[in-house]
Parts: C-alpha cells; sequence; structure tokens
C-alpha cells in the first residue's frame, strides 16, 4: 500500500531561502511547493491538499501575520511562521493569529524539520481515527464542535454558549480544549496532550498541563458546562460530554 508524502508549501519572497527549504524537505522525502507572495499561496492552497506550511512573515504586499489570519478563515492546516524577527511581540502575535510553531533566521536546518515532523505528527494525531473518536470532516477543513449547547469553532477559535456569548481563551486553552474535543470519553494521557498542544515559546510540563486544565474547566463551568473534564488517577483526562462535529456554515 502506497505510504501517504506529506505536502510542504514554502511560503518565502527569498528565492534562496526556499530553494535551501526545498533541498532540506526534499531529503526528507516530503513533497515541495513554493510561492513568493500571498496571491500565490492562495492559489497553491486552492488547488493543492497541502498538509503543512513554512510561511515568512515579511512578504511583500500582504504579511505574513496577514497571510496566516486569512488562511485560518478556511483551513487548519498546521502553519509554522519563519523571521528574521526574534522579538516576544511578533512570536506572540504569530501564535496569536493561529500559527502552531514559531521560528527565527538564522536556523539549523535540523530546528527546522525536527518543527516540521512535530507539528505533522500532531495533526495527524488529531485527524487519526481512534476509539470513540469524533467524526470530523477531511483533514483540513475548519470545523465546529458542539456540546451542552457551547460551540467551538475551529475557523474563529470561537468559544460561545448556548445563548452565543463568547468565552475567551488564550492559545493554550483552545488547542487543549479542541485536542479533547476531538476524542471524547477517551482518556487522554498528559504525554499525548502535550504533543497536540506544545507550541515554540512554552514546553509543557505534567504540571503545566494541570493548570491548564484547572483553568478551562473554569471557564467551561461558566458557560454552561460543568464536569465536562475528569480526571482519571494515573492516566490523564477524559472530556465526558456528548460531541456532535460538522463544518461550520459560510
Amino acid at each position: 500500500m502506497p505510504t501517504h508524502k506529506p505536502l510542504i508549501l514554502v511560503v518565502d519572497d527569498d528565492v534562496a531561502v526556499r530553494r535551501v527549504l526545498r533541498r532540506c524537505f526534499e531529503t526528507e522525502s516530503y513533497l515541495v511547493s513554493e510561492a513568493g507572495d500571498s496571491a500565490q499561496t492562495l492559489e497553491i492552497l486552492k488547488d493543492q491538499p497541502v498538509d503543512l506550511i513554512t510561511l515568512d512573515i515579511n512578504l511583500d504586499g500582504e504579511d505574513g501575520l496577514q497571510l496566516a489570519r486569512t488562511i485560518r478563515g478556511f483551513s487548519a492546516v498546521p502553519i509554522i511562521m519563519v523571521s528574521g524577527k526574534g522579538e516576544l511581540i511578533d512570536t506572540v502575535v504569530g501564535l496569536e493569529v493561529g500559527a502552531d510553531d514559531y521560528i527565527t533566521k538564522p536556523f539549523e536546518l535540523r530546528e527546522v524539520l525536527a518543527r516540521v515532523k512535530s507539528a505533522l505528527r500532531r495533526s495527524m494525531l488529531n485527524s487519526a481515527p481512534v476509539r470513540d473518536a469524533v467524526t470530523t470532516p477531511r483533514r483540513g477543513d475548519p470545523v465546529q464542535f458542539r456540546f451542552a449547547g457551547c460551540t467551538l469553532c475551529t475557523r474563529t477559535r470561537d468559544l460561545q454558549d448556548a445563548h452565543g456569548n463568547t468565552c475567551e481563551l488564550t492559545t493554550a486553552e483552545y488547542k487543549l480544549l479542541e485536542a479533547l474535543l476531538r476524542h471524547p470519553h477517551q482518556v487522554m494521557s498528559r504525554d499525548q496532550i502535550m504533543d497536540m498542544i506544545k507550541g515554540t515559546q512554552w514546553n509543557p510540563s505534567d504540571r503545566t498541563i494541570d493548570n491548564q486544565v484547572a483553568r478551562l474547566r473554569r471557564k467551561l463551568e461558566s458557560i454552561g458546562a460543568p464536569s465536562a473534564i475528569k480526571t482519571i488517577r494515573g492516566s490523564g483526562y477524559q472530556f465526558t460530554l456528548e460531541v456532535d462535529c460538522k463544518t461550520p456554515v459560510n
């Protein structure tokens, strides 16, 4: 049976950078497409089933941050921001607009590969069919989770209660909730959760996950979903409510 080869889209207005990343990815047997600006990027995304995007912030015309926002409007494809800027504010903004990871130039190719493999692994885990997992649309499509009258939309990353009121989530809380909603009734170990939600600027520890769960529980309780997350002593956490999943209406 043929193995699926991930397709990586390299977005950078520097031809030399695109060439280096292409060679790097192709040595790992990944398929590679290239784009130099937002228009080319969006055209490729219309025609090709991209599995991951490396996206430079400093593009001509529409910058990478705005392009990431645009992509998040219709796709959950993993995005790794690549930039020469190293200030914390750029990193934070990059992650808040929906990027999954962040790398600064100059970068080591081994680090780039490690982050790409990690992001692809998390994406595959999120979409892998497992016992009691929610049946979702095809990988990369935005989805809408419904539970206890509440709604979480992966396109907008908004969590709303039964009355349409929005509950603000941090990036970490959103990723944690999405991971649990994709696998309701399944006991998720801390290692599984960490692998699915970790980002660039924080390295979750067991205690970090516990703290995130505690904060998320309080927010879910405030919107009418108490006792949604159960602690399974010695094993991890379990989302106990029934979850419905569908493609959101435009």
